[in-house]
């Protein structure tokens, strides 16, 4: 496909490395010909890098296989799965979770995507509900706009929080940003 198609939260393959288009951005500086400017994001390492594509390169879109499954625990070999259709379990290693250790609760459904029958990464909900299992306690002073305080999950995930959140709530945490949504 050409790169003037690609759309924000697509997967692409360059090489034998897997990227989610974070951001793409059509570009005309003055008299020069238009560029697309695409951030990507590598979905087994984690890193972000820019890239310049003109509107006829052509990239080459990642024909993955998506299965749902649910999450069960974790252990010395990595995080467990149950696909939900055949009810097998699947071990994904940490490598290939990355960052998404802090979303994982058990009995949380989520996709898992495949490409030539080797999992790739997994697919988060765009939020999920998450317990404080510690919070400073919230002191008002002078503020303008917003007051949050540091508040550590139930995965060991840290977040800001407003001030009347205690230790024992569930609140719900964007899986994209990692900000604070409201309480569940």
């Amino acid at each position: 496909m050409k790169a003037s198609e690609l759309k924000k939260g697509m997967i692409i393959k360059d090489g034998t490395e897997f990227y989610i288009v974070v951001d793409m951005e059509h570009r005309t500086p003055g008299n020069l010909r238009a560029i697309y400017q695409a951030m990507l994001k590598n979905l087994l390492t984690g890193r972000v890098n820019n890239r310049r594509f003109s509107p006829t390169d052509t990239v080459e879109k990642a024909d993955l296989e998506t299965k749902k499954v649910q999450y069960l625990y974790r252990d010395h070999s990595g995080f467990h799965f149950m696909d939900m259709t055949t009810y097998e379990t699947v071990v994904i290693p940490d490598d290939i979770i990355g960052g998404a250790k802090d979303y994982l609760k058990e009995n949380l459904g989520l996709e898992l995507l495949y490409y030539e029958h080797r999992p790739v990464t997994i697919e988060l909900p765009v939020s999920v509900e998450l317990k404080v299992t510690e919070s400073s306690p919230g002191i008002r002073g002078d503020t303008s706009g917003k007051a949050m305080k540091s508040s550590t999950l139930e995965t060991g995930l840290k977040v800001n929080v407003p001030l009347f959140v205690e230790e024992g709530d569930v609140i719900k945490v964007d899986t994209r940003t990692g900000e604070y949504l409201g309480r569940a």
